[in-house]
């Protein structure tokens, strides 16, 4: 099947007829790919419609849920990994598009890739994730950290936070912690 017509869908039962629907589902073969960055449905991938399709007097009014898988890199720890990904959306295809239509009846049909390509696209997530509680790289080597590893870091604190630590750790001694809220007296007198 030709690749701009994967997405079509015909509505001549429907055209001009307000109140009747039709409700469809079927599978198909995304002939491109959807998104360019850490995640992406990549082309060949099966995708799940399902569509209703309803007659108004503006025009057809599509009703779109779409399940399919999304290869993504994980934005921590950068393994490659799949996952199930579901987008809905609806859309009124008008008779007469005018500037403020995004869409129109193209003759007995209308064409559901652009907006579907505009809601998968939207959907897909910026910062992907293998799990929630991925560790990460290690920023000293760039090996793939342990999830242990990373709650005990042995990294150097710097000195200008050494104080505040020492504060959240309970180690304050009775010299640098100031008495009652007021400052302490200068030793320069």
């Amino acid at each position: 099947m030709n690749a701009t017509r994967v997405y079509e869908e015909n509505i001549r039962d429907l055209a001009n007829r307000p109140g009747e629907m039709r409700e469809r589902s079927r599978v198909i073969s995304v002939p491109e790919q959807f998104g360019e960055a850490l995640a992406v449905v990549p082309a060949g991938t099966e995708m799940e419609l399902e569509v209703r399709l309803e007659s108004v007097h503006e025009g057809v009014l599509a009703s779109v849920k779409a399940y399919t898988t999304l290869q993504a890199e994980c934005g921590r720890c950068l393994k490659e990994f799949a996952t199930p990904f579901q987008v809905e959306f609806q859309e009124l295809f008008a008779y007469t598009p005018t500037e403020a239509d995004d869409y129109g009846v193209h003759g007995d049909h209308v064409d559901l890739e652009p907006p579907l390509r505009d809601a998968v696209v939207l959907a897909l997530p910026f910062q992907p994730m293998c799990r929630p509680d991925c560790p990460g790289l290690d920023p000293e080597s760039g090996e793939l950290r342990e999830a242990e590893a990373a709650v005990e870091s042995d990294v150097d604190l710097d000195p200008r936070w050494a104080a505040l630590a020492r504060f959240a750790a309970g180690t304050v001694t009775a010299d640098e912690k100031p008495d009652s809220g007021e400052l302490p007296e200068s030793k320069s007198k």
